[in-house]
């Protein structure tokens, strides 16, 4: 009988030619563990360990007993029970599973990894490399695949997979010398084990110099870049020895060529020092370098070169201006003769006017440099995508100093030893724009003292700011003034002075970006019989799209600009910035920007930060992202070219799902026993927040408020409507609570809207309950009036009686604000039958305390004090402690009325914990508000003004419409006692 086993890939066994069925789940994955490691006992924790974790059940050791005797017989059909098994067998207090050397592929991988590193020690990399490949063929996939993911994570089978990783390696060093078509095996192996494991600098350093080797020294550098930016967006890191070896074998074309004998290749180049002066790094060569004789280049070139002066900076922009601030900082950075090279890196977004400032600034100092001025364009963001290398800048540099092609050395460390013996007792001023990353400048920065490095970038290059102490200028768009003042430089002050309103309505629709603003006064420049207000109107016009900004490309062009940052961007992250567009603005959280791509948080974060660092985002506040208006619109028209209409479609659904999840999250938290909107299941991949508290819920709010009233907007007018009307009723209480009545009257405008064209009944019923109470909040009382009749008609029609019991109260409310108390007191009743009806106690009670302050408005004190305690008892009952406070204080205010102030003071501090626990700011300050009447009625002015000082400062951080009140009463103007007054 014959047969054979699999772990190599998914856990398979043949009989005779014949796949056995390997049994239920847990047996299958005991099988891959002893697999794993056969030939070696396995111990019995070791087994309940791998297949249940910390917590096997009571049940688990007879179950393995179970799947081991199931083991035996498919491994040993004929096996008479009770005989001893040969195959499995008990060892050590667990089990051993004995396999043939040829009947296990793990074994036979290990066997000829033995045999080829014995080859390879013996010098036949040939053969070696043959026998990696067969090794490596024998892989189906990762160890083990198939089994339960939490069993495959066990240490055992990452060790399994690992040693496919060393041998990848291994095969990887021996192919250079084993012939073309073995080679290009390993390669392929190779190329898909570093997709694999993109972090494993070795392995990526391995691909770099077989790529090299082979003759695909482009694709190396493009994998070794594409390595170092996912190092440093993953790790924060710069690549490791290893990548940077790599890197600069494949520079300086001394990667190990294929065709040579393996012992034949030479050891990589290292530093030869001089040996008159060992000490001195600056005296080094490469190795492959030949060597200048003595009184040549070496000696000579230095002091050969000292009479060129380079002076290689652009024109200066006649028309430059704003920017003082900056410049105003960037004097401070000078350097002076004695003290350390300095480094400034300029950064900001395309079109910001990184390089004009660079080169203005480098021409008022330039006298500070006696001995030239150096100008490069790296060639960062470039139409053609080529970045200048090293090699390449370094030989300008060299060139601008007249250096001559005969003294140069060919190694890359040597050129730039040359380049800084150049500059050695020197002051030069060397400008280095358009940068793509940090390791492209590194070797370009001048290290003489008295010298100055201006780098420009749209990447914030913080290895040079981390490991080369460069200080960092970050450009902002320019000032409404300054941008002002560009328009007149370029169109004449007369010309902008005459039409002040349409120079600032362009001044805004081109954002305040430089590009913007020069693409277009150049159309009015080339027009100069066009009024500015003809502009003005055409910018109008095609505002969302850059065709108003369509000029020569590849500088005067937005897209153009535009398009370089965004090309230098992994695929992951250009994807985001596509799928951006989609978000309703102004500002984008993390957990926002994961549901609308559908990645993890922390891979989300990892893009989102690749994007700031090539300004095609701003980080306004930590973890909230925005983009330039311009830079929006270029997304858009991404994402009609690059992306399916679906896919866009279903990352708007998950955006919006995010949010309307996450604000009922919130707004659950605030009011944990208000009634609420039943909401479906949020779409895959939506990562709807978490709040760990009441105090975490309402800052989100805050911080979310204008991104959730433009997502009832962009969803209401273009979306389908149904996450309008849904988030619009969830932030209700919240916008009401604030003050915010023009913001509700707007949404709830909108989502009335979009629920009427959605047919959606309930939907309707709850825009217009919450639109007329925003609408009596702002004194419009025949509008009120109408929208909730209908929303009681509607909520009637669907069968909702606690959303008829809140439409009642709102009709009290505003009832009261009147002085209809009658009126106020028959909705009140309606609205507890209601309630009661329905079983929800919560309503109930709220009913009583606002029935109990309706009749402090009609001067029924004792009365007052009856409703409020009944609503303070079931609130008690019922755990409620938004609605017990809200007693509370509503009972301070009858015993106030009453004259017993200390009982008045003891109910506001009741409801002034309660209010403070559950972070309800807004009411915190209305109470605060009734203990400052209610020390002034007692004759403790002292004590009324430190709860005025805390209720106005709660009032004035979220903006509310009473802080004037309170200010007016804590200046003394209106310190009347408490007057009771109409509240919901």
């Amino acid at each position: 009988m014959v047969v054979r086993f699999q772990i190599l890939g998914p856990v398979r066994s043949w009989r005779d030619g014949a796949e056995v069925k390997l049994g239920p789940p847990k047996q299958r994955a005991l099988f891959a563990l002893l697999l794993a490691q056969s030939g070696q006992p396995v111990p019995l924790h070791a087994i309940l360990d791998a297949l249940w974790g910390q917590e096997p059940p009571e049940t688990a050791v007879n179950v393995v007993h179970r799947h081991i005797g199931g083991l035996r017989r498919l491994l040993e059909p004929g096996l008479p029970t009770g005989s001893a098994s040969r195959r499995l067998v008990r060892d050590a207090g667990g089990y051993r599973l004995e396999v043939e050397p040829a009947e296990l592929d793990l074994l036979q991988f290990r066997a000829l990894r033995v045999q080829a590193r014995n080859l390879a020690q013996r010098g036949d990399r040939v053969r070696a490399t043959g026998l990696l490949v067969d090794a490596l063929g024998l892989w189906r996939g990762p160890t083990a695949s198939g089994i339960a993911p939490e069993v495959r994570a066990h240490p055992v089978f990452a060790a399994v997979d690992n040693e496919h990783l060393v041998a990848v390696k291994e095969a990887a060093g021996y192919a250079p010398a084993a012939g073309d078509a073995l080679t290009e095996r390993v390669l392929i192996t190779l190329r898909q084990a570093a997709a694999h494991h993109p972090l494993d600098e070795v392995l990526q350093a391995r691909l770099i110099d077989l790529l090299a080797a082979t003759g695909h020294q482009a694709e190396a550098l493009e994998v070794y870049q594409g390595v170092r930016l996912r190092i440093a967006d993953e790790l924060g890191l710069d690549p490791g020895p290893e990548l940077r070896e790599a890197q600069y074998r494949v520079l300086d074309g001394t990667a190990v060529d294929r065709a040579a004998p393996a012992e034949a290749v030479p050891a990589p180049a290292r530093p030869v020092v001089n040996p008159a002066n060992p000490a001195n790094p600056a005296d080094t060569a490469d190795a492959g370098d030949a060597a200048p004789p003595a009184g040549d280049a070496a000696d000579d070139v230095p002091g050969g070169a000292a009479q060129l002066r380079p002076a290689q900076l652009p024109r200066d922009l006649a028309a430059f201006s704003g920017r003082r601030s900056e410049l105003e900082l960037s004097g401070t950075l000078l350097p002076v003769p004695a003290e350390p090279a300095q480094a400034v890196v300029i950064s900001g977004m395309a079109g910001v006017g990184k390089t004009t400032l660079a080169v203005h600034w480098a021409h008022q100092v330039a006298d500070r440099f006696p001995d030239g001025q150096l100008y490069l364009d790296l060639r960062g963001f470039h139409l053609t995508g080529a970045a200048m290398g090293t090699a390449e800048a370094l030989r300008a540099l060299l060139d601008a100093f007249g250096i001559p092609v005969g003294r140069i050395p060919a190694g890359l460390e040597a050129q730039a030893a040359l380049y800084r013996s150049l500059l050695a007792g020197r002051r030069v001023l060397v400008v280095l724009d358009n940068a793509r990353d940090s390791e492209q400048v590194r070797p370009l920065l001048p290290s003489a003292p008295g010298c100055l490095a201006v780098v420009t970038s749209r990447h914030q290059l913080q290895g040079l700011v981390t490991a080369e102490g460069a200080r960092s200028l970050t450009l902002d768009l320019l000032g409404e003034d300054d941008a002002e003042e560009l328009l007149a430089l370029r169109l004449g002050a007369e010309r902008v002075a005459r039409e002040p309103l349409a120079t600032a309505e362009i001044v805004a629709l081109c954002g305040r970006l430089p590009l913007a603003l020069a693409i277009v006064s150049a159309r009015a420049a080339l027009n100069p019989g066009f009024p500015l207000s003809a502009i003005a109107d055409e910018l109008r016009e095609s505002h969302g799209s850059l065709d108003a900004f369509t000029g020569e490309p590849p500088l005067g062009d937005a897209r153009s600009v535009f398009s370089w940052s965004y090309q230098a961007l992994s695929p992951e992250a250009a994807r985001l910035f596509r799928l951006l567009a989609v978000h309703p603005g102004p500002d984008c959280s993390v957990a926002a920007a994961a549901s609308l791509a559908a990645r993890r948080t922390g891979q989300t974060r990892a893009l989102l930060a690749e994007l700031v660092r090539a300004q095609l985002l701003f980080e306004n506040a930590p973890g909230r992202f925005s983009s330039h208006g311009l830079l929006r619109a270029y997304a858009t028209e991404l994402t009609g070219e690059h992306d399916d209409p679906g896919e866009a479609a279903a990352a708007g659904v998950r955006l919006l799902d995010h949010y309307l999840h996450s604000a009922h999250t919130a707004v659950a938290a605030l009011a944990p026993h208000r009634e609420r909107l039943a909401l479906r299941r949020p779409a895959a991949h939506t990562v709807p927040e978490r709040f760990t508290d009441q105090r975490a819920a309402a800052d989100w709010l805050d911080a979310e408020r204008s991104v959730l009233l433009a997502a009832i907007e962009q969803d209401g007018r273009h979306g389908d409507g149904s996450h309008s009307w849904r988030l619009a009723v969830v932030l209700e209480l919240y916008l009401d609570r604030n003050g915010r009545w023009q913001e509700q009257r707007t949404a709830q405008t909108t989502a009335t809207t979009a629920a009427q064209r959605q047919g959606d009944v309930l939907g309707q019923a709850h825009a217009h309950r919450a639109l007329g109470f925003a609408l009596g909040r702002l004194d419009r009382w025949e509008g009120a009036r109408e929208h909730l009749l209908r929303a009681l008609q509607l909520f009637g029609e669907v069968g909702e009686p606690c959303g008829q019991a809140r439409v009642h109260r709102y009709w009290a409310f505003l009832s009261n604000r009147h002085g209809r108390h009658d009126d106020a007191l028959r909705h009140y009743g309606l609205a507890g039958d209601l309630y009661r009806a329905a079983g929800q106690l919560n309503g109930e009670a709220s009913v009583h305390n606002e029935v109990g302050w309706t009749h402090m408005l009609l001067g029924e004190y004792d009365k007052a004090v009856e409703e409020c305690r009944r609503s303070l008892a079931i609130h008690q009952e019922t755990g409620d402690l938004n609605g017990e406070a809200a007693a509370w204080d509503s009972l301070g205010c009858a015993y106030h009325q009453l004259r017993g102030y200390e009982q008045a003071l003891d109910c506001f501090r009741r409801a002034l914990r309660m209010y403070r626990e559950i972070r309800d700011g807004y009411l915190e300050a209305d109470t605060l508000v009734h203990i400052a009447d209610t020390h002034i009625a007692a004759g403790a002015v002292n004590g009324a003004a430190g709860a005025l000082r805390q209720a106005l400062a709660i009032l004035e951080g979220i903006g509310h419409p009473d802080a004037r009140g309170v200010r007016e009463k804590l200046h003394g103007t209106g310190l009347n006692p408490v007057v009771p007054r109409v509240r919901v």
